[in-house]
């Protein structure tokens, strides 16, 4: 892993485990924001060798074979080669919002996850550019940075959510003000989904559009992907996903969820703009669409 990447993921885990404390300071005290200082410790030690475990999880995702999926791993096989990659494992999302995404601590140990309902969407070409973009995240090493952040973000919400309901039903023992207590959880319960959305915004909009560009030429069909973003897209539209964790947006080739805060955030740029880079991609490589 380069140095960049190490401080970035370095820097992300500072922020994360300073949230995570002041929770426990706001609810506790100083004794509830050391335990959180430990539990952060011990969760950074989890998530870095079991974030890809913790994200399938979230979306029952289930890992498949060669004989179960042939021509996905043919696919998933021969790009990889392309890329001068190993061979990820491949997995399939059972929700029919069409959407992938890569995650993994490297290359090494990687996985390549697409949802039932993309594999009924696109044609051989289309999927083929989609898991291109996915495994150009994989060789650009953008998959440890991005599942550490929504494994974190998701833990963050996770226990502001229950830090409300304690509070709500009497606090923690440190403020015999109930009427403060309640007005702190509320205050939390808004603004730990907020930097949640804002950690997914940190990681670089820029690499959505280093991926396109990589999956372009990994699968040799800009056209292909610029294709099936736009189909992505307007299938998410009319059906988001409803189910999993919006700290998690990033991580999907398009954004799966609508409405709420995820709406508030711009995880991904444009499809519009991703696909006018794409058009250009195609005629530097004398591709016409």
């Amino acid at each position: 892993m380069g140095l960049l990447m190490w401080l970035r993921t370095g820097l992300l885990m500072a922020v994360l485990t300073g949230l995570l404390m002041a929770i426990g300071y706001v609810f506790g005290g100083p004794n509830v924001a050391f335990l959180m200082f430990l539990f952060s410790l011990f969760f950074n030690f989890i998530t870095y060798w079991y974030s890809d475990r913790i994200v399938l999880s979230w979306y029952n995702a289930r890992i498949v074979d060669e004989y179960e999926a042939p021509e996905l791993y043919a696919i998933v096989r021969k790009l990889a080669e392309n890329a001068g990659l190993p061979m990820p494992k491949v997995a399939i999302v059972p929700t029919e919002t069409p959407n992938a995404f890569a995650t993994g601590r490297s290359p090494k140990h990687a996985v390549v996850a697409v949802t039932t309902g993309l594999l009924r969407l696109l044609n051989r070409d289309e999927l083929e550019g989609v898991l291109g973009h996915e495994l150009t995240h994989i060789k650009n090493r953008d998959m440890l940075i991005g599942t550490f952040a929504a494994a974190m973000a998701g833990a963050i919400i996770q226990l502001a959510y229950w830090a409300r309901w304690i509070a709500i039903f009497g606090g923690f023992g440190r403020d015999d003000d109930r009427g403060n207590n309640v007005l702190v959880a509320i205050l939390v319960a808004i603004l730990a989904p907020i930097a949640a959305m804002l950690i997914q915004a940190a990681v670089s909009r820029s690499r959505e559009f280093l991926a396109d560009e990589g999956g372009a030429k990994i699968s040799g069909k800009p056209q292909a992907l610029a294709s099936a973003l736009m189909k992505i897209e307007n299938a998410v539209r009319y059906r988001p996903m409803r189910e999993g964790n919006p700290a998690t947006a990033h991580m999907f080739i398009v954004n799966p969820f609508r409405g709420g805060m995820a709406s508030l955030f711009s995880t991904h740029p444009p499809t519009e703009a991703r696909i006018e880079r794409l058009r250009k991609i195609a005629e530097e490589m004398g591709i016409y669409f």
